[in-house]
């Protein structure tokens, strides 16, 4: 995958050139033709043939000494001295650019513009930039390693030599003007020095780019989003951390949704003990929690029946359980202490399942297993699926199209799962920890209205997300990015979810907001206000998106009861909007009135900034 990819080549430059061979080769012909004619009518004139060859290529440097007496020429002679010079110029052109092409890269790199940034020299760095570029991105890749000039063009890259953490080096590749910026080296530090560096030369824009940095450890890399939820305010930077098994995991549910079964529930098993089996757990059960609540009143789909095969199978059920507290609702989630021989050996595989996932440690002992038993197979009324990190080409073996599958992929049950390739999808990607948290305050602002009565697409907030306006998505962005204000009014961080049953646990953090709930509620929709003005919303009745009246742009005193109670139900839902990302809430010390008082600090402008102004409060009301 890590190849030419399709669309890289330009065709138009080869027949380009084939062209200007062409008019050479004419030119050259004509002009021997012509200088024999003409040398051969003038009377008395001795020449031979080497006279003619050398007067020919004096045509391309605009020198041919019979040329010199007035004619008339031979229509040869004619075309081969206007076509000969034509040749000479387009190859000096043609040397020009070769010669200069780097030069010419380098300062198309700087002046770049809306393009997108990425650095490394790792697999999942090309294995991006590839994607990017197949679809339609214009790309800049920053790495150490030099680029050959067969690189160049083959996937006619802008590519930047140099260190990626360096500031000089990513302004000579136009971050500054860029939208978005990965920074995918195999060293997590470097990663987090690009991320700084990008930090100082976009801090002042009113649009800064967007930066997406791969963390290698799963649990650091939560860790880590953890301290940027809790830092949002105090910079401007769109900033998320990111882990390659959560994107594949969710992009597999997008290519392979799981089967639908109305006659019985539907199964699926995971085992080993690989770092993609709770990447695979907790999406499998997100997917099938939008399936139940996708379902209608009167036919509910029951919960997802899942087996976790492992030697530590019990206690990653229980690890995942208390990471996610959604899981027992969604999955019915039963552990097997066993290794991966003995799940062979157990007879389990006689159950039959829609869908078996081998999550080895090693990915070629899963990759060997699931080749080398057919009980598998056999016993999978769905598909077999394998996760491979560097075995992509393997996967691209199986898994090509109907002329180039070289491999038998037993009748589609045997599923290579290219993890890398998967996750270079820049979609999925954007679809940060902001971009989730604001889709989940959405959701369930629509669901608590459905129960009041509030019928779907009776206002502009009432859709699905795919369908919202992107004014209201930027509002609950804005309310997820103003969490760190909150956060620090409550004297609260926000941590890695660990559950009760680890002992680490703070119900003393929802009690605050139960104690606060009215200033918070105070302070939320004074917020919005400042949002809503900012973008031109005026006070009016009745609600009008046309002329951006809204009722509800008033001090807090004056709002009705109901609206009020809207602005608590909020407040009171952060929580559980964070325990459905697998974070807490911990109480560090008390709250303090003064400093509480104060109003969430405002950053320069209302557009994705992770200060602006919003959020959830702007459908409730305006719903």
């Amino acid at each position: 995958m890590t190849g030419p990819v399709p669309g890289a080549y330009r065709p138009a430059g080869r027949a380009l050139r084939m062209v200007f061979a062409v008019i050479g080769l004419l030119a050259l012909v004509l002009g021997y033709v012509g200088f024999d004619l003409l040398l051969r009518a003038e009377p008395g004139g001795g020449y031979d043939l080497y006279d003619v060859i050398y007067y020919d290529i004096q045509l391309f440097v605009l020198g041919a000494e019979p040329l010199q007496d007035p004619g008339p020429y031979p229509w040869q002679l004619q075309v081969a001295r206007f076509a000969a010079p034509l040749f000479t110029l387009l190859a000096v052109v043609e040397a020009s650019r070769l010669l200069l092409a780097a030069e010419i890269r380098r300062l198309r790199a700087r002046r770049a513009r809306g393009h997108a940034v990425v650095c490394g020299d790792s697999q999942f760095a090309h294995m991006l930039a590839d994607r990017l570029f197949s679809e339609g991105e214009r790309v800049v890749v920053v790495r150490a390693e030099p680029f050959g000039p067969l690189e160049y063009r083959r996937r006619r890259y802008l590519g930047v030599t140099g260190d990626p953490a360096s500031p000089e080096v990513l302004r000579g590749a136009g971050l500054p003007r860029a939208h978005t910026v990965y920074a995918c080296t195999d060293d997590d530090d470097r990663n987090h020095a690009i991320a700084n560096a990008a930090s100082r030369l976009i801090q002042d824009r009113r649009q800064p780019a967007r930066v997406y940095v791969q963390v290698h450890d799963p649990e650091m890399c939560l860790s880590l989003q953890a301290r940027r939820l809790g830092a949002a305010g105090s910079s401007r930077l769109r900033l998320d951390y990111f882990h390659v098994d959560d994107v594949a995991a969710r992009a597999l549910h997008r290519h392979h949704p799981l089967p639908s079964s109305t006659e019985r529930p539907v199964r699926i098993l995971i085992a080993g003990r690989g770092s993609f089996r709770r990447a695979a757990l907790v999406a499998s059960a997100r997917h099938w929690q939008l399936r139940q609540a996708e379902a209608p009143a009167d036919r509910p789909v029951p919960p997802l029946h899942v087996d976790l095969v492992a030697p530590d199978a019990t206690v990653e059920r229980e690890l995942a359980t208390a990471r996610h507290p959604f899981l027992p609702a969604a999955c019915e989630v039963r552990a097997y202490d066993l290794d991966l021989d003995g799940l062979v050996e157990s007879g389990m595989l006689r159950h039959g399942y829609d869908r078996l996932y081998v999550c080895a440690a090693d990915e070629r002992n899963g990759l060997q297993l699931a080749l080398d038993t057919p009980a598998l197979w056999q016993r999978a009324e769905s598909t077999v699926f394998v996760p491979v990190y560097r075995q992509a080409a393997l996967a691209a073996a199986f898994h090509g199209d109907r002329r180039h599958d070289l491999l038998d992929e037993v009748h589609g049950r045997l599923q290579l799962y290219p993890v890398l390739t998967r996750a270079c999808d820049a979609e999925l990607i954007a679809e940060d920890l902001t971009e989730r948290l604001a889709r989940q305050i959405h959701d369930k602002y629509v669901q608590s209205q459905v129960r009041a009565g509030v019928r779907l697409g009776s206002a502009p907030a009432m859709v699905d997300w795919a369908w919202l306006p992107e004014s209201l998505r930027r509002a609950n962005r804005a309310h997820v990015q103003d969490i760190a204000a909150k956060l620090l009014s409550l004297g609260c961080v926000v941590a890695p979810r660990h559950g009760p049953a680890a002992g680490r646990g703070d119900p003393g953090a929802s009690r605050v907001i139960d104690d606060r709930i009215d200033e918070l509620a105070r302070l939320e929709h004074e917020r919005w206000c400042r949002e809503r003005r900012g973008e031109g919303w005026v006070y009016g009745e009745p609600r009008d998106d046309a002329c951006r009246w809204h009722p509800a742009l008033r001090p807090w005193d004056e709002l009705a009861p109901d609206v009020q109670e809207m602005n608590r139900n909020e407040i009171r839902a952060l929580p559980e909007v964070l325990s459905d990302a697998g974070f807490e809430m911990i109480r560090l010390t008390a709250a303090d009135p003064d400093r509480s008082a104060r109003p969430p600090r405002q950053a320069g402008g209302p557009d994705d900034s992770p200060r602006a102004s919003g959020g959830a409060s702007g459908e409730r009301i305006g719903g």
